[in-house]
Parts: structure tokens; sequence; C-alpha cells
């Protein structure tokens, strides 16, 4: 049986654990704590340490899915989290441009973390005011060659989609790996 580690990571209420819940076939492990800051009432909770999911894909892959925090002040995690990752995924919120800046400087500390895959989710891409991709790779800064995806993170068919294709990232680098 091969495992895969996979880490959700992304700026504050970019949807990473609604990601991770509407794919899990385990209730997901997660450490929410209310929000008691009146500055960040975008919702009433958030993240602090991690959540946890897991994907049985056939009798020989797992998938282990590990969502960051998205609040600095808990940013002591990603290190911890990063540490055997195989790929990761950086959700944006298409309807919240003031964060892309995060969610960039987000992707470069886990790219030093470890020089894994990487995809970028643009999460909500089912609201109205959500940005155009062409719009957020532009506004992120993303290579022609990084897969930036539209997502909807409530949605269990968009959420395999993403993971999919950081698999096949993943997979296409261990025979690259293998090769030599």
């Amino acid at each position: 049986m091969q495992t895969v580690k996979m880490v959700v990571t992304g700026p504050f209420s970019a949807g990473k654990t609604e990601f991770i819940r509407s794919v899990s076939e385990i209730d997901v492990v997660s450490t929410e704590r209310k929000i008691s800051s009146e500055a960040e009432k975008v919702k009433d909770q958030t993240t602090v340490a991690m959540d946890f999911g897991r994907i049985t894909v056939d009798d020989s892959l797992v998938l282990y899915l590990f969502g960051t925090p998205g609040q600095r002040r808990f940013d002591f995690m990603w290190e911890i989290l990063s540490e055997g990752m195989l790929g990761f995924i950086v959700m944006v919120d298409s309807t919240r441009p003031e964060t892309f800046r995060e969610a960039r400087n987000i992707l470069e500390t886990f790219r030093a973390y470890a020089p894994t895959p990487y995809v970028v989710a643009a999460n909500k891409q089912d609201f109205k005011e959500a940005w155009d991709l062409d719009d957020m790779r532009i506004a992120l800064r993303l290579d022609a060659k990084v897969k930036l995806l539209p997502c909807v993170a409530t949605e269990k068919e968009t959420v395999k989609g993403v993971l999919l294709e950081l698999l096949y990232s993943i997979l296409e680098e261990m025979d690259k790996n293998e090769a030599k």
C-alpha cells in the first residue's frame, strides 16, 4: 500500500478545511477554535494546528490530506506539516484579491520547505465576483507551467479534480526520479 502525504495550505478563510471535508472518507480531525478578534470576523472559527483527512484511491493508494492554519500567528505549524509531503495545494479565495499577496508568500514558503510538485486551487469559482483564472495567474505571478485550477471547495468533484492534478504531478516527479 502506497501512501501519499499532501498538504493543503493558503491564506486565512481560503477554504482549506472545507476542501478536505468534502472528500475525506473519515471524519476530519480538525483543530478549529472560535475566533475572538473582531478584525478576523470573516468566519467564526479558524484552524489553529491542522486538519487531517484521508482518501483511499484504490487498493494500492491512500492519500493523507493535511490542512494548515491560514493565520500567520500559527505559521510555526507549516514547516512541521510540510515534513514528508510529496506535494501541496495552495488554496486561494478567488473573491478576495486582498489575500493574493499572502497566497503568493505562502506558496514561496512551502516551495522553500521542499521542492515538491504543487498546484494552485482558485476556490469559490462559483461566485459571480470570482476573479477570472487568467487575471488570477497574473496577480499571483504564476508561471505558465504552474497548474491553476478552478475549484469549489464544497463540491466533491472539483476537489477530486484538483487532487488528481496534484497526484499526476507527483507520479510524474517520481517517475523522473526513478529514471535517474
